[in-house]
């Protein structure tokens, strides 16, 4: 990558709600750049806007009383390769609308990034965005004729305005790319920082078979539990959900009884894996069943924690015994009244994403960033041979 040539001048812009997080992704990338202009690392290092102490493009969301609003960006993009990065699951920003306060949702939030692409196009050389839950992403199929594809239509409507690369953590279902086959979409792992982050933070956790053991939730997420568990070569469960397809409530087909297939829980700790924490009824009803088999500490890894039911009822469940400790990344926004649970461990994924516009930025294979098996599988054997590693060098490439 450090010998490849820019595609263009780095410009990185943020909605209001995530300038925090933007500001570090930039923070890291001048840092990187900085050692390198320094130390005359490549050909391209002296090449105009190669080397910035800031990357972020000044913009301003305008809203009018009604609740409308525009985007005005308040200096050239011409000739910029442009990364928004954007996070529709963020719940810390209001608007006043006909006298009320309005906390802005993920409808308000997609329609602000359509704003900012729109501002961009004919102006920019190219316009990227990093979406790390993706929009709509969890209606990614029908059940009925009679159900919209939002999905589908987002990614649609985003390649008709221009967007070339959009990034995109741990989908729910990959498949969401064949809406779009001309456009180019990338689909990150956070795996590699979830399983480095759990073992440096507990070191009481062996990668043994009959010490620890790797569980699925439920049958939807199997392949998410073999990838974590063939990796760290442990043993995998699995919880099935038996429904009677006779009715449906609020949509879905209720749940009669959770069956676990597996092996026996008794002394080992256990890694739940899902792709998301929405209110946590699942993985506490989980925790709660593999402590009642007799399993040892629980740790809950997702690479998103919304906690939309608030965090009580984990509160209750780490004091009660029942979790270890929950991990989540960093790619949406979290409350400082989560980030200081004694239970919740915060995965750093800033110098990952800063790695990857790097990468688009240069036009090289992203294969290596997106499939993290060996730098995964570098890691643990770091750790079982009990050698000291590099954390940025890992992370950061």
């Amino acid at each position: 990558m450090l010998q490849l040539e820019p595609y263009g001048p780095i410009g990185i812009i943020s909605h209001n709600a995530n300038e925090k997080f933007v500001k570090s992704v930039s923070d890291v990338l001048s840092s990187k750049r900085k050692k390198r202009f320094e130390n005359n690392a490549n050909p391209y290092v002296h090449t105009p806007g190669y080397y910035r102490s800031n990357y972020l493009i000044e913009s301003d969301l305008i809203r009018f009383q009604s609740g409308e609003g525009k985007v005005q960006i308040e200096e050239s993009i011409r000739g910029h390769d442009i990364f928004i990065i954007t996070d529709i699951l963020s719940h810390n920003e209001t608007m006043d609308i006909f006298g009320y306060k309005h906390i802005l949702s993920p409808d308000d939030h997609y329609r602000d990034l359509l704003r900012i692409v729109s501002t961009c196009s004919g102006k920019a050389r190219r316009i990227n965005i990093i979406m790390p839950f993706v929009y709509e992403g969890r209606q990614e199929k029908r059940e009925t004729s009679n159900e919209s594809m939002d999905v589908a239509a987002m990614l649609k409507q985003l390649y008709e305005l221009g967007v070339a690369n959009l990034i995109i953590f741990d989908p729910h279902d990959a498949r969401i790319a064949n809406a779009v086959p001309l456009m180019g979409i990338d689909f990150p792992k956070s795996a590699y920082k979830i399983i480095s982050t759990l073992l440096s933070t507990f070191d009481s956790i062996r990668l043994e078979k009959d010490k620890t053991i790797v569980v699925s939730p439920d049958e939807s997420g199997v392949n998410r539990g073999i990838f974590y568990s063939s990796l760290m070569n442990l043993p995998l469960g699995i919880f099935y959900r038996d429904r009677d397809y006779t009715k449906k409530v609020n949509g879905e087909h209720p749940i009669k009884s959770y069956e676990y297939l597996g092996d026996d829980i008794a002394g080992r700790d256990v890694l739940i894996i899902d792709d998301m924490i929405n209110s946590g009824s699942t993985m506490l009803r989980t925790s709660k069943i593999l402590k009642n088999h007799g399993a040892r500490d629980i740790y809950c890894c997702a690479p998103f924690g919304l906690f939309t039911d608030g965090l009580d009822t984990f509160d209750e469940a780490y004091e009660d015994g029942i979790i270890k400790s929950v991990l989540c990344t960093n790619l949406n926004y979290h409350p400082d009244e989560l980030l200081e649970r004694k239970w919740y461990v915060n995965v750093d994924m800033i110098p990952y994403i800063a790695r990857i516009i790097e990468a688009v930025n240069a036009n090289e294979s992203v294969t290596d960033l997106i499939n993290s098996t060996s730098r995964i599988t570098d890691f643990l054997g770091q750790i079982r041979i009990g050698e000291l590693f590099d954390e940025d060098d890992l992370t950061t490439g």
